[in-house]
C-alpha cells in the first residue's frame, strides 16, 4: 500500500532516470569505450604523468658507481634465471646461473642504471628497444627486472647492506613497477584535462546522491520511516 503517492512516484522517476543514465554509461559511445573504460584510461594517463621518478633515481644510482656487490638471486624457474642473467651481463656484471639461482658480482650503480634505462624505454612506450636488447618480450624483461631486484633486496639485507638494499627496493617500486604497469599508456597532465576531471568528480557525487534520494523517496512513499 502506497502511503504517499507523490513521494513514491517521484522516487520512481528519479530511479528511472538513474537507470537510463547507467545504461548510457555502459554503452561504447566514445571510440569503442564505455564511460567507465574512458575515465579509467583518463585517470591512468594522468597518474602516469605524475609517476616519473627515473631521472632522480638515476642520480642516486650514480653515487653507487664503483660499488661492487655480490648477491645470490633466487628466481622462480630455470628459464627465468637464464633470461635474467642477460640483464646483469648487459650491466657489465658477472652472472652465473645454477638452476633457478643467479650468482651476480658487479657494480651496483651500473646494474641499477641499466635497469633504469630499460624502465625509461618502457615508460616512454618504446618497448622495441628493450626486446631488441635482450631478444625476448619487453614486458617479460621488465618483469624479470622486478623479480631480480626483489631478490637482490632480500639478499643485500641479509648481508646488512641496508643502504644498497633501500636503493634497489626504491628502483623496483618507483621505476620498474610504474613502467611495467603504465606501458603503452600515454601520459597526460591534469592541467590539460581539468575540465573533464572536475566534471567527472561532480557527476560522481551528484549521481550517487541522485540514487540515494530515489531510494529514500520510494521508501518514504511506501510509508517507511527511520525512527530512533
Amino acid at each position: 500500500m502506497i502511503a504517499h503517492k507523490k513521494e513514491f512516484y517521484g522516487g520512481v522517476g528519479l530511479m528511472a532516470i538513474f537507470i537510463v543514465v547507467l545504461i548510457f554509461i555502459f554503452m561504447p559511445i566514445y571510440k569503442g569505450q564505455n564511460g567507465l573504460d574512458y575515465l579509467d584510461a583518463l585517470y591512468n594517463s594522468i597518474s602516469k604523468g605524475s609517476a616519473y621518478y627515473i631521472p632522480i633515481l638515476n642520480k642516486e644510482a650514480e653515487e653507487f658507481r664503483g660499488h661492487t656487490v655480490n648477491v645470490n638471486i633466487a628466481m622462480v624457474s630455470d628459464e627465468q634465471a637464464a633470461q635474467s642473467r642477460t640483464l646483469f651481463e648487459k650491466s657489465e656484471a658477472m652472472a652465473k646461473v645454477s638452476g633457478a639461482t643467479v650468482q651476480v658480482s658487479g657494480d651496483l650503480g651500473k646494474i641499477l642504471q641499466n635497469a633504469l634505462v630499460d624502465a625509461d624505454h618502457m615508460y616512454l612506450n618504446d618497448g622495441q628497444k628493450v626486446s631488441g636488447k635482450y631478444g625476448y618480450d619487453e614486458k617479460r624483461v621488465l618483469f624479470n627486472w622486478w623479480a631480480a631486484l626483489e631478490a637482490m633486496d632480500k639478499d643485500l639485507k641479509k648481508q646488512k647492506l641496508f643502504k644498497e638494499a633501500k636503493l634497489v627496493s626504491t628502483t623496483k617500486k618507483k621505476a620498474v613497477e610504474p613502467s611495467y604497469n603504465y606501458y603503452r599508456i600515454e601520459p597526460q597532465r591534469i592541467s590539460d584535462r581539468y575540465g573533464i576531471v572536475i566534471f567527472s568528480l561532480i557527476f560522481y557525487v551528484v549521481y550517487t546522491l541522485w540514487y540515494g534520494f530515489a531510494i529514500m523517496f520510494m521508501f518514504e512513499g511506501w510509508g517507511m520511516k527511520l525512527e530512533h
